[in-house]
């Protein structure tokens, strides 16, 4: 009886202290970019959670190949952009769902969120959750092009010569939008898509008297646009803010057809360990003050609710400036590439190249 009693309340105060412990620290295994997991960062979420990190710097390609060997294996959490999720998961089966209950929601931007969980959905469950993102759209010298605020407007004879973009996928993407169609809408029609294609072709030969040149490389846009040879182009948000320093005449532009965006997620690959510690980091850094320190390292905003308040006075202003609320709720994101459309794609910008 008194064995038993002791035994009894041995349990009891062994589940209470089970209550009032700390979950038990881990290993956090991090696959990322350079700059998402800042030096500062860690150590703040090491020191408030326990949690230990390691980082392993990646990129697209090679965080998909390391996973695709150990089937999931040697990584806790990892970030693909969000169009490299589906695919190989629905292929490989190298991540495993996200438990949104472990997930702060209301620390995202919502229609960031929204846009990533219908983008990396297989089968009904959600496997990706957003971080980092950035954008094309129109770096303007809004005192030589005023009235440049779309794609199309790189076709207008005010800016005749004096006008410049990449002959690739984003330029064909975004001539779209502005022509009133939706090439996303069509990426599972080729027949569709293809005709899309044609027509945006067909306004780019009519666009070439425009081009000073097709920019190939960001430090040949930004000395386009330094010296004045260039007033409008197609371009990252980021090498916009850029030129802003410099000249407060040119900044990036959100397009009213709205900017081209990728995300690069959060995932948990299928075999990592440290699901806790990996929640735990989402939630960390997803914090608008925290968040602000990845911006301002990284050059590129998070999809954290309310960090551009916290970032560099001067970053604040500009990234405000080209993003008031409903060009970020405009914000074309990317979906995941269906095999065949870039050999349409290849097509017709070789018929624009080619056109005289």
């Amino acid at each position: 009886m008194k064995h038993s009693t002791y035994l009894t309340c041995a349990a009891v105060l062994t589940g209470s202290l089970a209550l009032v412990q700390p979950a038990a620290a881990e290993t956090l295994r991090l696959l990322t970019w350079g700059n998402y997991a800042p030096e500062t960062v860690i150590a703040k979420f090491e020191e408030e959670t326990g949690h230990t990190v390691e980082v392993t710097l990646s990129n697209n390609e090679e965080m998909i190949a390391k996973l695709r060997a150990t089937g999931g294996g040697g990584f806790d959490l990892a970030q693909p952009s969000q169009d490299r999720i589906t695919g190989p998961q629905m292929e490989f089966g190298i991540y495993k769902p996200i438990d949104l209950s472990q997930i702060d929601e209301s620390r995202f931007i919502p229609s960031m969120l929204a846009a990533t969980k219908g983008n990396t959905t297989v089968d009904g469950k959600v496997y990706g959750v957003p971080h980092v993102w950035g954008t094309s759209g129109l770096v303007v010298n809004t005192a030589e092009a005023p009235d440049v605020t779309d794609y199309t407007d790189l076709c207008v004879d005010a800016v005749a010569g004096k006008v410049s973009y990449r002959l690739k996928r984003p330029t064909l993407i975004g001539f779209a939008f502005a022509m009133g169609m939706d090439p996303f809408a069509a990426y599972d029609d080729a027949d569709t898509y293809t005709e899309i294609m044609e027509s945006v072709g067909e306004k780019l030969i009519d666009c070439k008297p425009n081009v000073k040149a097709y920019w190939g490389g960001g430090d040949e846009l930004m000395n386009l646009v330094r010296s004045g040879e260039v007033v409008a182009s197609m371009a990252w948000d980021t090498g916009g803010w850029k030129l802003n320093a410099d000249n407060p005449d040119i900044t990036f532009v959100a397009p009213e057809a709205g900017a081209l965006g990728w995300i690069d997620t959060f995932v948990l690959p299928a075999k990592g360990r440290a699901d806790e510690a990996a929640y735990d980091w989402i939630n960390f850094v997803m914090q608008p003050e925290i968040a602000a320190m990845i911006t301002d390292t990284a050059g590129n905003f998070t999809a954290s609710k309310g960090a551009d308040e916290y970032v560099s006075a001067d970053l604040k202003a500009r990234y405000q400036a080209s993003f008031p609320p409903e060009a970020v709720d405009n914000i074309k994101w990317y979906p995941p590439v269906p095999a065949g459309l870039e050999a349409i794609e290849g097509g017709i910008l070789d018929r624009v190249k080619a056109a005289q």
